[in-house]
């Protein structure tokens, strides 16, 4: 069975492992100083948050997450990232990750729970249609070198 809770102190090195992971499956490479600021803010849990997904008390997922304000309505909480580990895909991982950021939103009265994924990632778009709406927006972005 499948449990999400927030993640712990004690979950630092299986989020970090999965966390690196995630940033390689998108083709990044970030300094170890991402990690550490992450997972900083994650134990504060004051304005960014993570939940983990265990099996057979094992993380094999995670999810991070935000409120922020809307101008159109009530706030809303936008799903960053959320990745499992390949081995466990398929077992309802990220789909009880997805549940519990919904519940976790509900609970803070926000209207909607929104995410991005690239076109191209097929595996994860399979779930997202079953579980979400596409709302047909195209992503547009202007980076800002340091």
């Amino acid at each position: 069975m499948i449990n999400t809770d927030l993640l712990g102190p004690g979950d630092r090195d299986a989020w970090e492992r999965l966390f690196r992971a995630y940033i390689d499956f998108y083709g990044r490479s970030e300094p170890d100083a991402l990690y550490e600021r992450a997972w900083n803010a994650f134990q504060e849990g004051t304005r960014l948050h993570a939940r983990v997904a265990r099996l057979d008390g094992r993380v094999v997922g995670f999810t991070h997450f935000f409120v922020h304000p809307s101008t159109s309505g009530p706030d809303v909480c936008y799903l960053q990232d959320l990745f499992t580990d390949p081995e466990t895909r398929g077992q309802g991982v990220a789909r009880a990750l997805i549940a519990a950021v919904t519940e976790w939103a509900r609970e803070q009265d926000c209207d909607r729970v929104y995410w991005n994924t690239q076109a191209s990632n097929t595996t994860a778009r399979h779930l997202y249609d079953k579980v979400a709406r596409d709302t047909g927006f195209i992503k547009y972005q202007i980076d800002l070198p340091k």
